[in-house]
C-alpha cells in the first residue's frame, strides 16, 4: 500500500455518506474521480433519499447498491428502479440531467439502505459524447467463485472475465465478498489499483490492517496478498491514468475550465434538458 485515505463523513439526515475521492492527497484512481459510500443505515419511515434533478457533464456515473433501492429518473425519459446487485450505468458526455429518489412502494417504510456511488471520468475524446443510460441487472454481471471467494465484475475486466457494461477505457471495479480465513492475490494487470474495506476484518500481505471505509491505494506492479478474518468484503477498482488532469466543480467534470464555466452558465440559465415528471430546480452552488 503506498496511501491511505480517509473518508470525509456526512450525515444527510437518518444516513451517512463517506466520500473518498476527490481528495486533497489524491485525485483519482485510474479513471475513477468520485468515491461515494452511502450507509450502510436503517431509514425510517419519515426517511426518504431525495437527490432532486441535477446535471453533470463529461463523466459517466456508477450506482451500485447492496441494500435498498433507487428510482432513479432522467433527461433522456428512462425512468427505472435499481436494486441489490444491478448497475446503473449514466453517461454524461454533453450533458445530462437526473434524479436519484426512494421508490414510492418504499416510501412511508421503515427500510435498509447501503450502496456506492461513482464518478468515472471520460477520455478526452467522449468528454462531449451523446448522453446515454444503461441499466444491467444483477443477474447479467460475471461472477468468479471459489475458495471461499465470492467476486462480482461489475465493471472492467478482472480475473479473467468481462462485464457487459460498456466502459470506454480501462476500467477496474470488482465487489469481492471473502470467507473466514479466504485468501486472494490481487493480480496486477491494471496501473492504477485501490481497495475499499466495506465489511469485516481484511489483512494485506499478513502485516496490515485495512481500515474500513478507508481507500487503500496499492503499489503499482506489485501481488498484494489479501486475508479475510471473519466474513468481510471489499471493492476493488482502478484501471489506466487518466488522459490528462480534470477539474471537478459541483457536478461537472471536465480537462477543460472553459468547458466547466459553460455548463455552469447554461445550469443557471436552465438550458439543460428537463427530467420528465420532476419539477425541481436546484440553483447554481455559491462556490
Amino acid at each position: 500500500m503506498v496511501q491511505s485515505i480517509a473518508p470525509r463523513v456526512h450525515d444527510l439526515g437518518g444516513f451517512n455518506v463517506r466520500r473518498l475521492l476527490p481528495h486533497a492527497q489524491r485525485r483519482s484512481v485510474g479513471p475513477f474521480v468520485f468515491f461515494d459510500h452511502i450507509g450502510p443505515a436503517m431509514l425510517g419511515a419519515a426517511t426518504n433519499i431525495d437527490v432532486r434533478p441535477h446535471p453533470h457533464i463529461g463523466l459517466a456515473t456508477v450506482t451500485y447498491l447492496w441494500e435498498g433501492a433507487m428510482t432513479h429518473r432522467d433527461s433522456l425519459g428512462n425512468a427505472l428502479e435499481i436494486r441489490p446487485g444491478d448497475v446503473n450505468w449514466m453517461t454524461a458526455g454533453r450533458g445530462i440531467v437526473h434524479s436519484e429518489r426512494t421508490p414510492e412502494q418504499m416510501r412511508g417504510m421503515e427500510h435498509s439502505f447501503h450502496g456506492l456511488q461513482t464518478w468515472i471520468a471520460l477520455p478526452k475524446e467522449h468528454e462531449a459524447a451523446e448522453p446515454a443510460f444503461a441499466h444491467h441487472p444483477a443477474a447479467s454481471l460475471p461472477v468468479v467463485e471459489g475458495n471461499g471467494i465470492r467476486m462480482t465484475v461489475v465493471a472492467g475486466t478482472a480475473f479473467g472475465v468481462s462485464s457487459p457494461v460498456q466502459v470506454l477505457q480501462e476500467t477496474l471495479y470488482v465487489s469481492i465478498d471473502l470467507a473466514d480465513g479466504a485468501e486472494l492475490v490481487i493480480p496486477a494487470d491494471h496501473a492504477e489499483r485501490a481497495l475499499y474495506p466495506v465489511a469485516g476484518e481484511l489483512w494485506l500481505d499478513e502485516t496490515e490492517q485495512l481500515p474500513n471505509a478507508h481507500l487503500a491505494v496499492l503499489e503499482p506492479g506489485t501481488l498484494p496478498l489479501l486475508r479475510a478474518v471473519g466474513p468481510s468484503r471489499v471493492m476493488l477498482l482502478g484501471g489506466a491514468p487518466l488522459d490528462g488532469p480534470r477539474f471537478v466543480w459541483w457536478n461537472f467534470v471536465s480537462s477543460s475550465r472553459e468547458r466547466i464555466e459553460q455548463a455552469k452558465a447554461d445550469w443557471q440559465a436552465q438550458r439543460f434538458e428537463r427530467v420528465p415528471g420532476e419539477t425541481e430546480f436546484i440553483p447554481l452552488p455559491d462556490k
